[in-house]
């Protein structure tokens, strides 16, 4: 099988609130030749900003070595004072992001509007 790869396009949406969201949209496979894509976006991202929404919905294939990625993405945003909001997860994936305990740095939800809408909550 092919490995699929990793892209990451940053953008910035405005949610019901208003206020200015990052958003990193991945698609492809998250492995660990994703490092440069995956760690090397979120360096991108100014600690001001401290509203990050990750959106999977792009993301066929996600292994340990890619889940380790998004780890070390979200422990280094928690230190920054960043809160990071994840949506588009398949079932499969949102299993096992949460038994790996990466609900402690997120949370996840259904669809872009659910996730936006929780920055403000």
């Amino acid at each position: 099988m092919q490995e699929k790869v990793t892209q990451v396009k940053m953008e910035e949406v405005r949610c019901a609130s208003g206020a200015p969201i990052t958003v990193l949209r991945f698609a492809g496979d998250i492995t660990s030749a994703s490092k440069a894509a995956v760690l090397g976006t979120y360096q991108g991202i100014p600690e001001s900003i401290k509203c990050i929404l990750l959106d999977f919905s792009g993301v066929d294939y996600l292994n340990s070595s890619g889940i380790a990625l998004i780890i070390q993405m979200m422990i280094s945003a928690s230190k920054s004072g960043q809160t990071i909001q994840t949506f588009g997860l398949k079932p499969h994936f949102q299993k096992v992001f949460t038994m790996v305990g990466i609900t402690k740095y997120t949370t996840l939800h259904p669809d872009e509007q659910t996730a936006c809408a929780a920055f403000s909550a």
